[in-house]
């Protein structure tokens, strides 16, 4: 990880946000950062060369815009290193924050000396039949800690592990918050929200993503502390039952992404 000393303002939170070509999301995103209730609030894009209008929006909102890559853990290590808070915040560029995340983070780190990581609870939007299927899983997955990572971070918890694994692609999130709490920390959580906007969902796209992804399985894998893959939180009778037709999609959807998976997998595997 590059080193950059930056001034350090314990009343800020830094928001770091990388993109890639996010032109039809990051407003929205950047618009509810500045929104917050916490005003004290250093907002960081840190693109990877979008050909879109990404740069031109960020550099309308943001403090700081800057190009970087090759991928979302070396982008999130250059804005959090760049930034001047006590507290970071790693938020995606299709997601939107409602109003009281960062003051309730505040709150929280004020309060709990030992914590040095936040998990925002992620709930699901976007157009279409199988986006109404993501929100459901999303639903399923609040409250399991197999499944959510924290997105929040104490400054001093960061500098003790070192940041993002930049060798890692895949499973990065969960590796960073684990590495914390491995590290003597405790991860807490705010109950506002975070808002992935999924925009239209399709089986190719969900195949090609998870392949993507699948292929930069294994060096997270083969780390000493890994999460379950199986997600038991998934298979919530009462939930699924009251809305049908969301379980019968969601159950093709993570067929298809796990074959995505798989086929990445293998496709590395064979490569050596």
């Amino acid at each position: 990880m590059r080193t950059v000393t930056p001034v350090m303002s314990h009343s800020t939170v830094s928001v770091v946000v990388p993109t890639l070509n996010s032109a039809r999301t990051v407003e929205a995103c950047l618009r509810s950062v500045r929104a917050q209730t916490w005003t004290s609030v250093e907002v960081i894009v840190v693109d990877n060369s979008s050909r879109d209008a990404t740069v031109e929006i960020a550099q309308s909102l943001a403090d700081r815009v800057e190009t970087w890559g090759p991928e979302r853990s070396a982008q999130r290590n250059r804005g959090w290193c760049l930034s001047h808070g006590a507290i970071v915040a790693f938020i995606d560029s299709d997601m939107v924050l409602e109003p009281e995340v960062l003051a309730e983070a505040v709150d929280v780190f004020t309060d709990h000396a030992d914590t040095g990581v936040l998990v925002i609870p992620e709930l699901a939007c976007g157009v279409g039949f199988l986006a109404s299927c993501r929100a459901l899983e999303k639903e399923l997955y609040v409250g399991d800690a197999n499944v959510e990572a924290g997105r929040l971070f104490r400054r001093e918890a960061l500098h003790a592990v070192g940041g993002y694994d930049e060798a890692l692609v895949a499973g990065e999130d969960w590796d960073l918050a684990d590495r914390v709490v491995a590290a003597g920390w405790r991860t807490g959580r705010v109950s506002s929200v975070v808002w992935h906007d999924e925009g239209r969902i399709s089986l190719r796209r969900a195949f090609q993503k998870k392949r993507y992804y699948g292929r930069a399985m294994l060096p997270y894998m083969s780390a000493s502390a890994r999460r379950r893959v199986p997600r038991p939180s998934l298979l919530r009778p009462d939930r699924l039952i009251e809305a049908p037709r969301q379980a019968a999609g969601l159950a093709v959807l993570k067929v298809v992404e796990a074959a995505g998976i798989g086929v990445g997998l293998a496709e590395q595997t064979l490569r050596g």
